[in-house]
């Protein structure tokens, strides 16, 4: 089969395509034939992590038909059509994925359609549950225009929604998706009303800015990969909260919230009441191009690879 790994850290351009023995599907796992890749930000910092082991394989979702199953493994059957995150190489033709992660894909569902719903969705819906935002409170949603950030602003929608993007030229596709005021990073401390919550995917430097821009007593969920510190005396002074968010925990110790979860993304997506956006595809062997989109925060909704 064909891959992508990388073998030095760096930006899009370390990003090798290569071919590999096929894989074995272990204990609990799917081997799936992967026809639809999602692109993460967390996957494209990791090329430039030292900390990312050599040489270094890309993780996430995937969608596509299930090829074989592991031992231990009931309810699959090879040709059923799933989703699921894969941690151990999502970049290729052919991925193993945990079958307690992997979702059937309705009828009429296409795989990039998939790739772009679930895996963002589950973790947009479980930062508004862990965010406990309630309908008359106010949220700040960060990287607006990214895969989870565009859903989180539909799913946010029918209270005062702000939308934080790196440019003034993704305004339009916010308010298009429900937004009622969007700002540029740079913006943000200006807000003249705070917000309630912030649901936080970009953290980093702007970290503090977004803290800044709760009301007291208000909470900042974080779940971006970007690291970043906050001064402990604003948490006081504004009896503010933060709470980390990491999906496999999410999944882990609230099972059965996280399968009412997928259960509700399907409906809303048959419904029309949530629609994933796909800003571009590009083939396999252009992941560098794919990479390079979203660290020049160019995308709108969601950048996916396609094996074949």
């Amino acid at each position: 089969m064909r891959r992508v790994r990388f073998h030095s850290h760096g930006g899009p351009e370390v990003l090798r395509l290569e071919t590999a023995p096929d894989p074995e599907p272990g204990p609990g796992e799917l081997l799936v034939r992967v026809e639809a890749i999602g692109v993460t930000l967390p996957g494209v910092r990791a090329t430039r992590n030292p900390r990312t082991p050599l040489p270094g394989v890309l993780g996430g979702e995937v969608a596509g038909a299930v090829v074989a199953s592991g031992p231990g493994v009931e309810g699959f059957a090879p040709g059923d059509r799933v989703t699921a995150l894969s941690f151990t190489g999502s970049y290729a033709e052919l991925a193993t994925v945990p079958a307690a992660m992997a979702s059937r894909i309705p009828d009429g569902v296409t795989a990039v359609e998939a790739v772009a719903l679930v895996r963002s969705g589950h973790v947009a819906l479980a930062a508004l549950a862990t965010a406990a935002l309630r309908p008359d409170e106010s949220v700040l949603v960060t990287g607006a225009a990214s895969g989870v950030g565009h859903l989180l602003v539909q799913l946010a929608r029918g209270r005062r929604v702000v939308a934080a993007a790196g440019s003034p030229a993704k305004a339009a596709f916010l308010r298009e998706l429900g937004a009622d005021e969007v700002v540029t990073y740079d913006a943000v401390p200006a807000l003249t009303d705070g917000v309630d919550v912030v649901l936080d995917a970009v953290g980093g430097d702007l970290l503090p800015d977004f803290l800044g821009a709760l009301v007291p007593g208000g909470r900042l969920v974080f779940f971006n990969s970007g690291g970043g510190t906050v001064p402990a005396y604003e948490l006081l002074a504004g009896s503010k909260t933060i709470t980390g968010l990491t999906m496999r925990r999410f999944a882990a110790t609230q099972p059965d919230r996280y399968a009412d979860h997928e259960a509700r993304l399907w409906r809303m997506l048959a419904a029309g009441e949530l629609r994933p956006v796909v800003h571009a595809e590009f083939p396999l062997e252009e992941a560098a191009a794919a990479h390079a989109v979203i660290e020049a925060r160019e995308n709108l909704g969601k950048v996916v690879l396609r094996p074949a």
